[in-house]
């Protein structure tokens, strides 16, 4: 094999190389750089297997034939991949029970540990959002009314959850996301105020209370959210006198500030499951009027109205939600009928949920989340 030692290879006018063919071996010590741009500026005249650096998400991704989508990084201290919890729920008894699975698996929950806080379910309608080591629990309803607790778990070990500390008020509701560094939550119901707009913040690596982002378009409540690594999108919900609202704001993680109009969802109501990876985001089910099976999703780094995606299993709401780079996994709810059923997608493309396995009972109001989701 003959062999060739080059340092640069660029064409007339410095902005690329030339092309290179019957290459069959590239070594070095030292590093390849990549094609690279933010989303909006992906080529059109691409052919399958195409290779770039993806500025808006941080990540590499490739040309699958149908459109781009993220290279997969998978977690190897995690049973070969990425890690989905679920916490907390209503049976109707309240639980703090803990459970977790395997994303890349098929399979049932299987047992983590409980909440701590006094009388279990703080995860009950609560806030949830990770890192790629710490999964955040914030808010919640329990018999004594809404409460303003954080807490946290190390996703990869088992055990119980410890306090982190404190959202800015007493939070039911509220839908919540995350960068790797970063969880934002936004919305939620406070008695006596009722539904709210406030966007809160906390740094996951440390623990302290919420510090004030900004505030969402509208007041709602029952919401959920999802984010890629520079922006959440906050979706759907209750807005006040229980109307049911369909819209979608978008807030950028690293900033403060107010929320911005994304578009709409395709159907309205509160509890719909939300989740994705760094580019696609994922809006699943939701409550009332009517427990819905449809599946539709959003491209999180432009704006405009969701497209549909596939069904559900089961039409339902209230489901906890995980998800890996290629995985969304949707796990209890009610239908109204409570329920255990988790199923799962394929983020990248489109159609119906297939069955996934099951939680330990039935249960509502369960708060999900993952070390593999769109933020990190």
């Amino acid at each position: 094999m003959s062999r060739i030692n080059v340092s640069k290879l660029t064409n007339e006018n410095e902005e690329g190389g030339p092309s290179v063919s019957g290459i069959s071996t590239f070594s070095s010590t030292a590093f390849l750089v990549p094609p690279k741009g933010t989303t909006a500026q992906r080529p059109e005249a691409v052919t399958p297997g195409m290779i770039r650096f993806n500025t808006d998400s941080g990540h590499l991704e490739y040309y699958n034939g149908v459109e781009w989508t993220e290279v997969l990084v998978a977690n190897n201290s995690l049973d070969g991949g990425n890690r989905g919890v679920f916490s907390g729920g209503q049976t109707p008894t309240y639980l703090n029970t803990i459970e977790y699975i395997t994303i890349s698996t098929l399979g049932n929950a299987i047992d983590f540990g409980d909440s701590t806080n006094t009388g279990g379910v703080i995860h009950q309608f609560s806030g949830q959002c990770a890192s790629s080591s710490r999964g955040i629990f914030a808010g919640g309803y329990t018999p004594t009314g809404n409460k303003n607790i954080i807490e946290f778990i190390t996703i990869s070990s088992t055990g119980n959850a410890t306090d982190f500390g404190d959202l800015t008020v007493n939070n039911t509701g509220g839908g919540s996301c995350s960068s790797s560094t970063r969880g934002v939550f936004g919305g939620g119901y406070n008695a006596p105020t009722g539904s709210r707009n406030v966007i809160d913040y906390i740094t996951i690596a440390s623990t302290g209370n919420a510090v004030s982002f900004g505030t969402l378009t509208v007041n709602r409540n029952n919401l959920t959210a999802l984010s890629s690594s520079t922006r959440g999108c906050f979706c759907v919900g209750d807005a006040p006198g229980s109307s049911q609202d369909n819209t979608i704001d978008y807030v950028t993680i690293s900033t403060t500030g107010n929320a911005i109009d994304f578009g709409d969802s395709i159907t309205t109501g509160s509890n719909a499951m939300g989740n994705g990876n760094s580019t696609r985001g994922i809006i699943a089910g939701g409550g009332t009027p009517a427990d819905v099976n449809v599946i539709q999703f959003i491209t999180i780094a432009s704006t405009g109205n969701a497209t549909d995606f596939g069904d559900l299993t089961v039409g339902r709401g209230a489901g906890g939600t995980a998800s890996s780079p290629t995985r969304g996994v949707f796990g209890g709810g009610r239908t109204p009928t409570f329920v255990n059923i988790i199923d799962y997608i394929t983020i990248t493309t489109a159609g119906d949920a297939l069955d996934f396995g099951d939680l330990s009972g039935v249960r509502s109001a369960v708060a999900g989340c993952s070390n593999g989701h769109g933020g990190l």
